[in-house]
C-alpha cells in the first residue's frame, strides 16, 4: 500500500491512552523476566508493537518485560526519536525497528511471530490486513474498526492469509471480572435482571484523535463505552435482542463539534434481563452493578487500572490486584502455544459483535428507534 506522508506527520506526533500508570499494580512472580535479558527460542512469541503510544509505552511495553511466553521483538514508528528511545532501552536490533513506510517488510522478519496494532480506530483495519498479508498473527486494539464492514475485511484478510486475529480485550482476563461472570453464568446470584453500566471520564486535550471523528469513529462510546457493551454481554452470556439509545446534551460545543459528548442506551436480552448503559467524556463514573433474583454484584472501579473493586450480596470479592496487560498476553500466548489460537472469546467475531452493537446504538441515537439485533 502507498505510503502517505500525512499520515506519516500525524504519527508522528500521535500519542494516545489515558496516561494511566501502573507502578501500584502487581504481576506474578513468575512473570518477573526482564525482556532485555531474554534470547530468542520457541517457546516465546516474538511481538511487534505498531504505534508507540501512551498505551503501547506504558501498558503493553511493560507488560511484555514480565511475560514468560512472549517478548517485544520489534516495533514499528514514524518517529525516530521513539525509535531510539525505544532501541536503546529495550536492546532491540536495528532490522527489528520499523516505520509506517517499510512495515510491509515485517514479513520475513521470523523474530516477529504476532504483530500488535495500538493506532487510532480508523487506521486497525489497514495495518491489521497489511500484518496479516505479512504472514503475521494480529492483536488489535479495541474498538476492533470504526465500521461493521472493516471488522469483517479485517476477519477476511486473516482468514485468507491463515492467520490469527484478536482483540485486546484486558477484562476478560482480570480475575474481579472473571469471577463475576462465574457467579452471573453459574447463577451463584439467581438469574440476571438489570445490568447498570457506566463508563466516563473527563476527557483533556481537545485536539487529541479521540475527538475527531474521522479517526476515532465516534465519541466516549466507542472509546470507553464498549466496556460497558462487553460487560453486558460476558456477564448475561447472550446477545442482545435490541437497543434504544439516547444522545446527551452537549455542554461545550467547541471540543464536542465532532463526537458525542454523552450516550444512553438500554439493552434487552434474551433471559429479559436489560442493561442500562451510559458514557461520557464530561463525567468522570465507571461501575457495574448487576442486579440478579438470589443476589447483585458491585463494581467499582470496574473497567480501568483501578484497582477493580468490587462486592457482592454475600461480602467482598476477594480477588488479587494483577496488571491486566501482563496477564492477557500471558494468556493469549498460553493459549496459541498449546493450540494455535488466540482464545476464543477474543477473536475477531467477538469484536465484529460489538462494532453490531455500537453501530446500532448510534442508529438508535440518531433515529430515536428501537434497532433490532437480530
Amino acid at each position: 500500500m502507498p505510503y502517505n506522508q500525512s499520515r506519516r506527520d500525524f504519527l508522528q506526533k500521535l500519542s494516545g491512552g489515558l496516561g494511566v500508570t501502573i507502578a501500584s499494580l502487581t504481576v506474578p512472580a513468575a512473570m518477573a523476566t526482564s525482556a532485555t535479558s531474554r534470547v530468542r527460542d520457541t517457546k516465546k512469541l516474538g511481538v511487534a508493537l505498531v504505534g508507540l503510544g501512551s498505551y503501547a509505552k506504558n501498558q503493553l511495553a511493560v507488560a511484555l518485560e514480565k511475560t514468560s511466553n512472549c517478548y517485544l521483538a520489534a516495533i514499528v514508528t514514524g518517529t525516530p526519536a521513539k525509535a531510539e528511545e525505544w532501541s536503546k532501552k529495550y536492546n532491540l536490533d536495528k532490522k527489528n525497528i520499523y516505520n509506517y513506510q517499510n512495515f510491509d517488510e515485517i514479513a520475513k522478519n521470523k523474530d516477529v511471530d504476532i504483530v500488535y496494532v495500538v493506532l487510532p480506530n480508523s487506521m486497525h483495519r489497514e495495518y491489521v490486513i497489511r500484518a496479516a498479508k505479512a504472514g503475521k498473527h494480529v492483536m488489535c486494539e479495541k474498538p476492533m474498526s470504526t465500521s461493521v464492514k472493516d471488522a469483517q475485511d479485517m476477519i477476511k484478510a486473516c482468514q485468507d492469509a491463515g492467520v490469527q486475529l484478536g482483540i485486546g480485550y484486558r477484562m476478560h482476563f482480570e480475575p474481579f471480572t472473571k469471577e463475576a461472570i462465574r457467579l452471573s453464568r453459574e447463577k451463584i446470584i439467581g438469574d440476571v435482571r438489570f445490568l447498570q453500566t457506566n463508563f466516563g471520564f473527563t476527557i483533556g486535550d481537545p485536539n487529541q484523535w479521540r475527538l475527531k471523528k474521522a479517526l476515532a469513529g465516534g465519541g466516549p462510546l466507542m472509546d470507553v463505552g464498549i466496556y460497558c457493551v462487553q460487560a453486558s454481554r460476558y456477564i448475561t452470556g447472550e446477545e442482545p435482542l435490541s437497543v434504544t439509545a439516547q444522545y446527551g446534551p452537549i455542554t461545550d460545543k467547541d471540543v464536542f463539534k465532532d463526537v458525542e459528548q454523552s450516550l444512553s442506551w438500554q439493552l434487552l436480552f434474551p433471559g429479559n434481563a436489560t442493561a442500562n448503559g451510559f458514557t461520557s467524556y464530561r463525567s468522570n463514573i465507571e461501575q457495574l452493578y448487576v442486579s440478579a433474583t438470589k443476589g447483585w454484584i458491585q463494581m467499582g472501579p470496574a473497567y480501568s487500572y483501578g484497582p477493580i473493586k468490587g462486592s457482592t450480596n454475600a461480602g467482598p470479592m476477594n480477588q488479587p490486584v494483577v496488571h491486566h496487560q501482563t496477564v492477557m498476553l500471558e494468556e493469549i500466548c498460553k493459549s496459541f502455544l498449546e493450540t494455535k489460537k488466540f482464545p476464543a472469546h477474543i477473536t475477531g467475531e467477538e469484536g465484529l459483535r460489538d462494532m453490531k452493537i455500537l453501530m446500532s446504538i448510534y442508529e438508535a441515537a440518531d433515529t430515536g428507534k428501537k434497532i433490532s439485533l437480530v
